[in-house]
């Protein structure tokens, strides 16, 4: 009787109900590598949160960009690691939704245009006007680094679409495939986030005689962990501070190393303003 009287005290003081801890808080992120890998870093995320937040915390794997969004439209999840226009569509969706952390590096992204060595394109300060007439793969459809961000510096440079541009345009779906497709040369040409490759070519899994980057994006706002705004309603006054405190306060190293990032930083919507501005720009948003 004490303990229970005890725990009671305790929930009153945290305003998290008995019902809140028992109902599962639930997140998730958009594909953009092969799934084993996703499920590691997400595991050990899961695991983290539960500790630091006192309530039960599940991974909830998609298959693909749209997938993510939807899931936290439809309150599937609460929380998802997006890509910046994955997030920017997701908190369009959901009223009172925010950005509230970002990765250190995502401050400054940049996307990598790779090319296969036999399409005899090689790393260039400016940009690549030989690109034109060759095949070439984006990412998923709905990434920032692998389709966004490209795309709207290829049409700025030549004043075409991508299918006037080059001889084949495919999309990837992740940026580990877009990179085995242009090594292979099933593609001559890429888009892939920068992180990305540079986690797969410090593993061995890149051969540099094989691809190469050929130019780099300016730097935009990129990936970050949005919220949803009903989130306190469901458990309790200042939960969605406590969960934003928790990730700005990840310092293991084994989790920062898994997504490659060297901390989270606090990130709000403003952030994302660019983002929209440029998927408005090339048609992948519709002007409010």
């Amino acid at each position: 009787m004490r303990l229970l009287t005890v725990l009671t005290a305790l929930l009153v003081s945290s305003s998290i109900s008995l019902s809140a801890l028992a109902e599962t808080f639930s997140f998730t992120a958009i594909p953009d590598q092969d799934e084993s890998r996703l499920q590691e870093r997400f595991g050990k995320v899961a695991a983290y949160l539960e500790k630091e937040l006192g309530v039960k915390v599940k991974y909830v794997p998609v298959k693909s960009y749209a997938a993510a969004v939807t899931a936290y439209r439809n309150n599937q999840v609460q929380l998802a690691w997006f890509g910046g226009l994955s997030g920017v569509q997701a908190r369009e969706l959901v009223a009172g939704s925010e950005a509230i952390a970002q990765g250190y590096e995502d401050q400054f992204f940049v996307t990598y245009l790779i090319a296969n060595k036999r399409s005899g394109l090689s790393m260039s300060d400016d940009f690549p006007a030989g690109i034109a007439n060759k095949t070439f793969t984006f990412g998923a459809k709905g990434s920032t680094s692998g389709r966004l961000m490209p795309e709207f510096y290829i049409r700025e440079h030549f004043k075409k679409s991508p299918e006037q541009i080059f001889t084949r345009v495919g999309f990837s779906d992740d940026h580990s495939r877009t990179i085995a497709l242009v090594q292979s040369g099933a593609y001559e040409l890429g888009a892939v986030n920068y992180k990305v490759w540079e986690d797969e070519l410090a593993a061995g899994i890149i051969d540099p005689s094989e691809v190469s980057v050929i130019w780099q994006t300016p730097s935009y706002p990129d990936y970050q962990w949005s919220i949803r705004g009903d989130v306190d309603a469901r458990w309790g006054t200042g939960f969605k501070a406590k969960v934003k405190q928790s990730l700005l306060n990840i310092s293991d190293a084994e989790i920062l190393a898994a997504f490659p990032r060297q901390s989270f930083v606090e990130a709000t919507n403003d952030d994302y303003q660019p983002i929209k501005d440029t998927a408005m720009a090339i048609g992948l948003m519709d002007a409010e």
